[in-house]
């Protein structure tokens, strides 16, 4: 059985400027990871990264069977979709799984239920494959070598480190 990470998005652009090297890693690691967006002009840097694509409404609106162990969201869908907002909030209040969450708006119910902002250090190998995930999306930013998160369970978090 493999683990499963779920990272929702606005669209792929926004995943792979935030969380790209993060979802190479893990999924060099073994890990599944589906990366569901509200969004789909052009899946493929998302799939550069290793990662699969799935439409936000069939997989809000299914019920799976395979439940991830990992989940990581956008706070831009958390502001504008009540169903991520009610689910995302009962997921840290229960602590099923690791919670890792980015994004430039920071909603003030969030405060309490996340911790400081976390570091993903991008293995060389991320940074390259997030780079050719860039290229592929026209863009020309520069690729960091680390990605930023607050998560709801820091000590399941092993490879997200404090930010300094």
């Amino acid at each position: 059985m493999r683990y499963r990470l779920a990272i929702l998005g606005p669209n792929p652009l926004a995943v792979v400027r935030n969380a790209g090297g993060w979802i190479f890693d893990r999924v060099l690691a073994g890990w599944e990871v589906w990366v569901v967006v509200a969004e789909c002009d052009d899946p493929r840097p998302v799939q550069i990264l290793g990662a699969e694509v799935l439409g936000l409404e069939s997989c809000l609106n299914s019920n799976p069977e395979a439940r991830p162990h990992s989940l990581a969201v956008d706070t831009a869908l958390f502001d504008t979709d009540a169903r991520i907002r009610s689910g995302l909030l009962d997921s840290l209040d229960a602590a099923q799984f690791e919670v890792a969450l980015w994004g430039e708006q920071w909603p003030a119910e969030l405060d309490c239920r996340v911790g400081s902002p976390v570091q993903y250090r991008m293995s060389s190998a991320a940074r390259a494959f997030k780079q050719r995930a860039y290229s592929a999306a026209l863009l020309s930013d520069p690729v960091g070598t680390v990605e930023t998160f607050r998560v709801g369970s820091p000590s399941l978090a092993a490879d997200l480190l404090p930010s300094c």
